[in-house]
């Protein structure tokens, strides 16, 4: 399948506004969902707050003793390196910088103090998410695909990656949990197909995004295929982020990523790839250049259904 079919032009692949806008909408709800389990931990904090008569008597209530140091802005992994002793000193100082200046509201300083740090991390855990969001927005395309085709495949959950644990396809149960594949095989006209997520490529000695190799389940080898660079069929960059500001510092990461992949790969022909969310007018021609003298195999834009659509058909055709 000729890319330049599918995509007539530099602008086709631009992000609009509507669609950045949509993307911002998207991840928005997703924060705010994964954001209700330390809002709940922070409402349940400040009760147990109410029932100290002054924010010393906090000291005394065990069960918050893990909360108050979070609200004293100690990290989890900060914790293996203090003593009981140097944490309660940790408390102790968040309760006379911060709670006793608060006077009677001091379980609202602490409630907001609790927060302020659960947001930090929860900002952390939401680069790794659109990240996932974008490779489950992905596999659940090509499944989508397989089953309209009626295309026999197999999945392997990241549980059971070490086990080469594979297990028959059902379509229904795998769109519902994707966030759990691995690793997806079938079988079509002849050919053997793998594809797999970011994983460590030993050629290239860098992770990559996404993997199709020519093999079955067996040949898999709970991963251990990537030893096989002969195998190797298509490598892409998949950027999820929807942010414009950080477009450009995306493609020039993964354009910079699949010229060393050409590079390791060299003379064997590799197929490479390039999909995101975010795609501005300067990126979007120099992609669109790049199509153009076959220096890149295949781009599309993540937020165009019918671009994705694309991107698996060729997927599946390779």
């Amino acid at each position: 399948m000729n890319p330049l079919l599918i995509i007539r032009s530099a602008q086709e692949l631009i992000t609009s506004r509507t669609q950045t806008r949509s993307g911002f909408i998207e991840a928005a709800l997703a924060k705010n969902e994964k954001g209700r389990p330390y809002i709940e931990q922070a409402r349940t904090l400040r009760a147990y707050a109410l029932t100290a008569e002054n924010p010393q008597a906090l000291l005394g209530i065990d069960a918050i003793r893990p909360a108050l140091l979070t609200a004293s802005g100690l990290s989890d992994k900060a914790f293996k390196y203090f003593t009981e002793a140097d944490k309660t000193e940790a408390i102790r100082a968040l309760i006379k910088n911060f709670l006793e200046p608060a006077g009677n509201e001091f379980a609202e300083e602490l409630t907001y103090r609790f927060l302020l740090i659960k947001g930090d991390s929860l900002s952390g855990s939401m680069r790794n998410y659109v990240g996932e969001l974008a490779q489950m927005k992905l596999i659940r395309k090509l499944l989508s695909l397989l089953a309209i085709r009626e295309i026999p495949y197999y999945v392997l959950s990241k549980q059971q990656k070490k086990n080469n644990g594979w297990t028959s396809g059902s379509y229904e149960a795998d769109f519902t949990a994707a966030s759990e594949i691995a690793a997806i095989q079938w079988s079509h006209d002849g050919k053997n197909r793998l594809l797999f997520f970011n994983t460590k490529i030993p050629l290239v000695n860098n992770n990559v995004d996404i993997c199709l190799f020519d093999g079955d389940c067996l040949s898999f080898d709970s991963g251990r295929i990537v030893n096989h660079p002969q195998k190797a069929l298509m490598f892409g960059e998949l950027k999820g982020g929807i942010d414009p500001a950080g477009a450009d510092e995306h493609w020039k990461t993964g354009n910079s990523a699949l010229a060393r992949i050409r590079s390791a790969f060299r003379p064997t022909p590799v197929c490479t790839s390039f999909i995101a969310a975010a795609i501005e007018a300067k990126m979007a021609t120099e992609i669109w250049d790049q199509l153009s003298d076959s220096t890149l195999s295949f781009a599309a834009n993540l937020t165009d259904d019918g671009q994705l659509t694309s991107y698996c058909a060729w997927t599946l055709s390779l």
